[in-house]
């Protein structure tokens, strides 16, 4: 049985948005870059002027400080290095570049794995079962198929750190439901529930990577994505509408 997400609504400030000229699918913010693919798997990153289309058909997509990596429909790993997608030893149907240098993320089965270093084709297992998994500079977050939500702490409590990508194995689960979440480069954690809402863990810090609570995020819209940096908080609608919002 899941655990309602606590909510405090009377202290959220209001979110300025503007929508975004474009249609995507899912996206991912970090390191002052922005990746995204549409429907059609076609991969775009934007521009001043605008989107510009990257060579390439991927699925899913994420930048970071592990760089950019993605996934095609046939589960392919890709990193791209010098202007040209790598194909990367391995199958994911999720990938996460948000960790320090080590990319993780989630196969077809929902079996969990991350790569030891960030280099080399070693992909470590990680126990346990998740759709979907983030990292950023201090914790991994995860969810899993009935939208529990869990995390993996990081160097300083016995995790995830750049040469042991696994941590210690050990998983905390928290309170609350979510089908998607995700780590910003700065350790905030954010994420969306079945409903298309978003909510924002409190509290996050190095020294309580667990946070203390969650508040829902007010949204012009139902949305199924969201990404977070540099102060900007990137929606991705039901309907691929693509906004940019800061508080």
């Amino acid at each position: 049985m899941s655990v309602s997400l606590s909510v405090c609504l009377s202290v959220l400030p209001a979110l300025e948005c503007r929508l975004v000229p474009g249609s995507l699918k899912q996206l991912d913010v970090g390191n002052g870059q922005v990746f995204g693919v549409n429907s059609n798997n076609q991969i775009y990153t934007l521009y001043s002027t605008g989107w510009i289309q990257v060579p390439g058909s991927l699925k899913h997509v994420s930048v970071g400080p592990a760089g950019v990596w993605g996934v095609d429909s046939n589960n392919y790993i890709y990193k791209l290095g010098g202007g040209d997608w790598v194909i990367v030893p391995g199958l994911l149907k999720q990938v996460d570049a948000g960790g320090m240098i080590s990319p993780a993320g989630v196969n077809m089965y929902d079996d969990i794995y991350c790569l030891t270093g960030g280099q080399g084709s070693s992909w470590i297992n990680i126990p346990g079962k998740l759709k979907y998994y983030s990292c950023g500079p201090y914790s991994c977050w995860g969810v899993n198929a009935v939208d529990n939500i869990y995390i993996m702490k990081s160097a300083l409590f016995q995790g995830v750190t750049p040469t042991s990508c696994a941590g210690s194995l050990n998983w905390q689960q928290i309170p609350g439901a979510l089908s998607m979440i995700e780590v910003s480069t700065d350790g905030k954690v954010i994420g969306v529930n079945s409903n298309g809402d978003i909510y924002q863990r409190d509290g996050v810090s190095p020294r309580n990577p667990a946070g203390t609570g969650w508040h829902q995020v007010p949204s012009p819209q139902k949305v199924k994505h969201v990404s977070y940096d540099l102060g900007h908080l990137w929606l991705i609608g039901r309907d691929d509408r693509i906004m940019d919002c800061t508080e």
